[in-house]
Formats: structure tokens, sequence, C-alpha cells
């Protein structure tokens, strides 16, 4: 049974999952390459339990409970009691890698291993471990504490045992699994990026405006959220990283990325986290 959590990374989706295993009663050590880094995690994640509390979704006691459970190093060894150690790093193939290679050295042997990639290739990862059999994928949506879905990934060599005892650790925490084969995108990127990159390339044209864009398909398909609005929430930045693993993985122009997504990288106009994308939202975002 999974107990303790190892958490590689306390940004945006590391503390998300900080706050859910901490919230479930597992315990958790969340590490990161600064006690900065560190500091605006644990910053996050009290303000968001806070607000369960101010909604009475939880008690106050409860939320000073979950944060106990949390730990907080920029020491890798930290992990060696770890039951599950789930990588949530920057969406970059080699820094993965690198990550998982020194993480993998410093766990039990049966210790379970997990990345939070949304698009690359978990066969591949999984080969760079000293425990294949023990990889698999577990895609978590942003906002972490808010979103239903883990989307669990098997590689080639992920036993059925590290299948199993993933479902049960996401029905622990509150989530819902679906379970897809090991592909570019997986299922739900899939479909949603190019979706994305579509809205993107109908901007380019002049089509229509972003904000014309975002609410037809919030009104016409009751989407909660436009696709613009959502890159900007993604970062146009993993957008693009997650377009060029699908048009590279599967050799077809219909995933190239829209010029325009490249130019608003290069530009620096990443979304909500440089405050600039689609939308402004201003020096606070």
């Amino acid at each position: 049974m999974i107990e303790s959590i190892g958490i590689v990374g306390a940004g945006t989706m590391g503390n998300g999952i900080a706050q859910v295993c901490a919230a479930a009663g597992l315990h958790v050590t969340m590490v990161d390459i600064s006690d900065a880094s560190l500091a605006r995690g644990m910053s996050v994640v009290s303000s968001s339990l806070e607000r369960l509390v101010n909604k009475q979704k939880m008690t106050d006691a409860d939320r000073h409970a979950a944060l106990a459970r949390i730990a907080t190093t920029t020491d890798n060894a930290k992990f060696a009691d770890c039951d599950l150690v789930i990588e949530a790093a920057t969406e970059n193939e080699d820094l993965k890698i690198k990550i998982l290679k020194d993480i993998c050295a410093k766990l039990r042997p049966q210790a379970l291993v997990a990345t939070n990639t949304s698009s690359i290739s978990i066969t591949k990862l999984a080969a760079a471990t000293d425990r294949p059999d023990r990889f698999i994928g577990m895609h978590f949506f942003n906002p972490v504490p808010l979103m239903a879905l883990l989307e669990l990934i098997r590689g080639l060599q992920t036993s059925d045992d590290t299948h199993a005892k993933a479902e049960a650790f996401a029905k622990r925490i509150g989530k819902v699994s679906i379970t897809a084969k090991n592909s570019p995108g997986f299922a739900v990127n899939r479909i949603l990026c190019p979706m994305i990159n579509e809205a993107i390339f109908a901007v380019q044209e002049g089509l229509a405006t972003p904000e014309d864009i975002d609410a037809g398909m919030k009104l016409g398909c009751n989407h909660p959220i436009g696709p613009l609005a959502l890159a900007d929430m993604i970062g146009l930045d993993t957008m693009l990283s997650v377009m060029e693993v699908f048009y590279q993985g599967f050799n077809d122009p219909k995933y190239r990325p829209a010029p325009l997504l490249k130019e608003m990288v290069a530009a620096g106009r990443l979304g909500r986290k440089t405050g600039m994308g689609f939308y402004s939202y201003g020096k606070s975002a």
C-alpha cells in the first residue's frame, strides 16, 4: 500500500499534487532545487487549503494537519523511504531522464516511480530507470486540487501490479483514473492540444479574435474555458513542446505547431505565468 509520496518539483503541478496527497492523509516529501522554490510552493498550498476552509469544504484543523504532512527539502536522498515518487519537473525529456536516474539511485528497490509528463514517451523514460516494470505515467491536470481526472499511462514495461497500485493510489487521493497506451499525447492531450493549436491557427489567419473564438467554444460547445485562455493557463511554451513532440512522434504535418505559437514563445509571451499571452494578465498574474 502506498502511504508515503515523494514529489520532484514544487511548481504548479508539484505543489498541487502535494496538496491532494497530504489532504488524503499521505505523507509527502517535496523536493526542489532551492529553498525559495519550496517556500513559494508551500505558500500556494497553504493559500489553496485556506480557501477550502473558507468555503467550508475543510476544517481548519484538517488544513493544519495536511500542511504538517508535507516536508520540503532540496535533498533527493530524503526520498529513501517513499513508496512512490512522482516526477513533476518541466516538460523536457533530457531533464526528466537526468532527474529520474538521480532519484532512482536514492530509492528502495520496491518503490514505484511515476512521471507527470503530458506528452513524453513513458516507455523511453522507463528505460532510463533501474525499475522499468515499476514505472508508470501519471498525468495530472491543472489545477490539480480541482480537476477530477488522473490519466494513467502504461509503458511497454509497466507491470500489472504497478498499474493496479497506481489505480488504487488515484482512488485514495480522490481522483478518477483512466488508462491510455503509450503514444504521443496519450488520450486527453492527443485530442485537446491539436484543438488548441487549431484555435491558434484561426487567430493567426484572422478568422476571429481570441475573445470570439473562446466565446464560441464556451457557448457553442459547452466548454468551461476557451482554448486560447486554456493555452495561456497551460503555458504557451508547454503547448509548443507538446506539439513538437506530436509532430516528431507521428511524422504527420497535421500536428505542426502554429507559427504564431512559435512566435509568441520566442517573444516571451507565455501566458499567465509571464502576464501576457493571448490575453493580458498584469504583472501580478
